[in-house]
This record gives structure tokens, sequence and C-alpha cells, in this order.
């Protein structure tokens, strides 16, 4: 199952539309990094099955769930929390919650 329409995602927005909805009051007070398949193929984490994950943002719009494009329609992605950290509070985000459905706890403790 396609792992947007798992989570309940309705639609996409781009980062140019963020300001707008905050301005009128239809964003929602907490964004979501999630983790997701990568579709990105370039930049240093190129090598697909040495990482195959990156992290996306989802906000809420007039209470439902949309994802962070780029301007050109693909999928916003970052490959590293912090990077995503620093997009968030550029953005005016101070708080948001983070779930990563796709790996299991051990990956992360190298058991």
């Amino acid at each position: 199952m396609n792992q947007d329409v798992m989570l309940g995602v309705a639609f996409t927005i781009t980062q140019a539309d963020l300001p707008f909805l905050r301005e009128n009051m239809r964003l929602g007070e907490h964004p979501v990094v999630y983790r997701l398949h990568r579709k990105q193929k370039g930049g240093g984490f190129g090598d697909q099955s040495r990482h195959p994950f990156a992290w996306g943002v989802l906000v809420y719009v007039d209470g439902q769930l949309a994802r962070i494009n780029s301007a050109r329609g693909a999928g916003r992605e970052w490959n590293d929390l912090d990077k995503v950290e620093r997009w968030l509070r550029g953005q005016g985000f101070n708080v948001w919650w983070t779930r990563n459905d796709l790996e299991e706890v051990s990956a992360f403790w190298g058991e």
C-alpha cells in the first residue's frame, strides 16, 4: 500500500503556500516529520542500496494532512534530521512530531 495513503495524506502543498496558510489560520500548529522511501536519487546519498530512506514533512491544513512538495511538484526529502529541523524552524515551526514506521528500533541502536 502507498505510504501516503496509509498515513491519510489528502493532498500536497509547496513551501511557498505556508505563509498564506499560516496568515489565514488554516495551517496546523505541529507538522509531522516522517520516514519515507527515497524517490530523489541525487546528492551525496545517491546510493539507494545504502541509503534507501529519507525524511519528509506533513502539515495539517484545514485539519487534513498535506505533504510538502517542491515547487516542481516532487516531494521534499531530507537525508538528515538536523537539516529538517533547520528548515522547519525557518518556516516558523518550533514543535513537531517525528515518526518512523519503516525501520526497526534496533537499526538505530546497532543491535
